[in-house]
């Protein structure tokens, strides 16, 4: 189908296979037909089928070409005049506008994927086959019957009385935290939390935050959106070195001491305290980030930093690990005196999360069905660190897994004769295998890996054993060919 054919006065003929798109619009039932028609003709610019410049055939012609009326002809060439699609004048005829510029053919996915690997070791994905479905569509029919009608309004910007109640007593009950409702605020993961407190942050006049090094890359591209600049402050094997925190100048820090990522320690109940007293010395925050604190393989999780001192600790969480984080769900329970200015922030930034959302999520948990998808979570995952660590030690013996037993990820460190690490990387690299350094989280990372032999960030919660065992294998046998 040609996009125009013009007779020798240059328009576009009635009976031109360029109007044949609009077959299927005339065809459409009367109440329909001039909405389907205009939307047909207007789909033929965008497209570029009809090109700017093309003259299009008269009302009269164009309608006994189609057998249909002429005024619903005349109808939609002046709804595309007005709209910009064409143009006309006072016996020159209707024409193609160019204002219009052709639509992409077709939207793109910007989403992260997996890159095709033959074995994929990158840290920080859950199962996502483990997402409860048949549980989580029995919640979606329950709060779709039960559901008030005036629920479906604009929510409280903190979110839903019923969710914030339910994970108060969650978040009691699980991780130790001092959970008051009226300063909890839902919000859509964890990056969304950062994001409210670096802009109450910069309000107040406090335009660095530090971050832990190594440690989540995303903080700095998150914090920078809100004007506020990041501060890589060290890490020991007790947490977030003291010396360089106090010389940094800040006051605010972002922690993760109950499984610090990406080294894998738990913080020492000395270091713990002596963050505390610095945010009190100071008047300063902590950002506790829990992204797996209910993943301890070996005994019971160390219980949140925020409960030692809600007023200092801002403690945020996300369903992300647990559930899938497409669903874009987390808290952020916050300190009396920045709640007002968060809960206003939340507010202007989204008039509040989905409350559909907000109730599904709320009664999964009331029902005991998010305790009950934690524990199969934890039972899988223990299972495929284990295989890991099994996996590790046979071929490449040797080496040292270091970090608690938890989470999702492991650190691993192999033997020198592996090394260098630049070399090991690009072998696996080749054979099809996808791993991470423990240099690619440090804010020096050139000067790291002149320091360090072969440190790796193995994520193992995405992988069957099966899995984990083959990938293993073919990182050995792709550094040993080398």
């Amino acid at each position: 189908m040609t996009p125009s054919r013009t007779n020798p006065d240059g328009h576009a003929g009635a009976g031109s296979p360029a109007w044949e798109l609009l077959l299927p619009a005339v065809s459409a039932p009367a109440r329909t037909r001039g909405r389907s028609l205009q939307a047909a003709l207007r789909e033929a610019v965008r497209s570029g089928r009809l090109t700017p410049g093309t003259r299009l055939p008269s009302s009269r012609d164009l309608a006994a070409d189609l057998g249909v009326s002429r005024g619903l002809i005349t109808e939609a060439y002046e709804q595309l005049t007005a709209e910009g699609y064409l143009r006309s004048g006072r016996g020159a005829g209707t024409w193609v506008g160019g204002a219009v510029r052709a639509a992409r053919p077709r939207a793109r996915d910007l989403a992260p994927r997996p890159p095709g690997a033959r074995a994929d070791f990158v840290a920080g994905t859950p199962d996502l086959s483990l997402f409860p479905r048949a549980a989580w569509a029995t919640a979606q029919r329950g709060v779709l019957a039960e559901l008030p009608h005036h629920d479906l309004g604009y929510p409280d910007p903190r979110g839903l009385p019923r969710l914030r109640s339910a994970l108060a007593e969650l978040l009691a009950r699980r991780r130790g935290v001092v959970a008051d409702p009226e300063r909890i605020v839902v919000v859509s993961g964890v990056a969304q939390a950062t994001a409210l407190l670096g802009s109450v942050f910069h309000a107040r006049g406090l335009p660095m935050v530090g971050v832990e090094d190594p440690g989540s890359p995303q903080h700095d591209a998150l914090y920078a959106s809100t004007g506020v600049t990041t501060v890589p402050v060290p890490v020991d094997e007790e947490g977030i070195a003291m010396g360089p925190l106090r010389a940094s100048g800040v006051r605010a820090v972002v922690a993760t001491p109950s499984h610090q990522f990406p080294t894998g320690i738990a913080y020492s109940a000395r270091r713990r305290a002596e963050l505390l007293d610095w945010a009190r010395e100071v008047e300063g925050f902590v950002l506790e980030d829990d992204y797996d604190g209910d993943f301890r393989y070996d005994r019971a999780p160390v219980g949140a930093l925020q409960g030692l001192d809600p007023d200092r600790v801002a403690y945020a969480g996300s369903v992300s690990k647990s559930l899938a984080p497409g669903l874009r769900l987390g808290w952020l329970l916050v300190p009396e005196s920045l709640a007002d200015d968060v809960v206003e922030r939340k507010r202007t930034m989204d008039l509040g999360h989905p409350t559909l959302d907000q109730a599904l999520f709320a009664r999964f948990v009331e029902r005991g069905d998010y305790d009950r998808q934690l524990r199969r979570c934890q039972r899988a995952y223990r299972e495929r660190r284990d295989a890991l660590v099994t996996a590790l030690d046979e071929h490449f013996p040797g080496s040292e897994v270091s970090g608690i037993a938890a989470g999702l990820h492991v650190i691993a460190a192999l033997p020198e004769r592996f090394g260098p690490q630049e070399g090991f990387l690009a072998r696996v690299a080749a054979a099809g295998v996808t791993v991470r350094p423990l240099t690619d989280y440090t804010h020096a990372r050139a000067e790291a890996a002149a320091k360090e032999g072969v440190r790796l960030v193995l994520g193992y919660a995405h992988l069957s054993p099966t899995r984990i065992r083959a990938g293993v294998r073919l990182m050995a046998e792709a550094a040993v060919a080398g």
